[in-house]
């Protein structure tokens, strides 16, 4: 394995393996950075540039109200802090399907709720519709509430006294 130099001049950054040229850099100013993108695989170099374009794109192919919620949660001064939180939602896309995000985006933006957390804990709360198996109707009796009280407890009662006068 070579050895890896690099060698900075006034205009740039040269970086060498053993003898061999790999890669220059224009150089920048202090606390500022340069990335290539042809330097990451394909599908990676969006991470890698902080691209929120191409994000909110992807995210907008998944449905239009996908893309309105990355734009609001991308809609901050920093918004590579909040890439993250993008891709989360577009995972959730892949595992949930597109139309039941695009639903639930929808509603959460009705509301003005902007949180994917609360997005997910709401796509796994909801239960798919169950499908009747037969054309039979059956009635199923649901158990006690656990507070519950029996019949007899509002059940009006005449007093003792009220019940001994009317006999006579």
């Amino acid at each position: 394995m070579p050895m890896v130099r690099v060698r900075a001049d006034r205009a740039s950054v040269r970086i060498y393996a053993g003898t061999e040229l790999v890669k220059v850099h224009a150089r920048v100013a202090p606390g500022k950075r340069s990335t290539d993108p042809s330097d990451y695989p394909m599908g990676k170099d969006v991470a890698a540039v902080r691209d929120v374009a191409s994000l909110i794109a992807s995210a907008k192919k998944c449905g239009v109200n996908v893309g309105i919620y990355a734009e609001r949660l991308l809609a901050v001064p920093l918004p590579w802090t909040r890439m993250r939180l993008v891709y989360a939602l577009l995972r959730l896309c892949k595992k949930f399907g597109n139309g039941r995000v695009e639903a639930i985006c929808q509603s959460a933006l009705a509301f003005d709720v902007v949180d994917v957390q609360r997005v997910a804990r709401m796509l796994e709360a909801a239960k798919t519709p169950a499908s009747p198996s037969t054309g039979e109707r059956t009635v199923v009796a649901l158990p006690a509430p656990r507070f519950a009280r029996s019949t007899e407890h509002f059940a009006t009662r005449m007093p003792a006294a009220a019940a001994t006068k009317e006999e006579a």
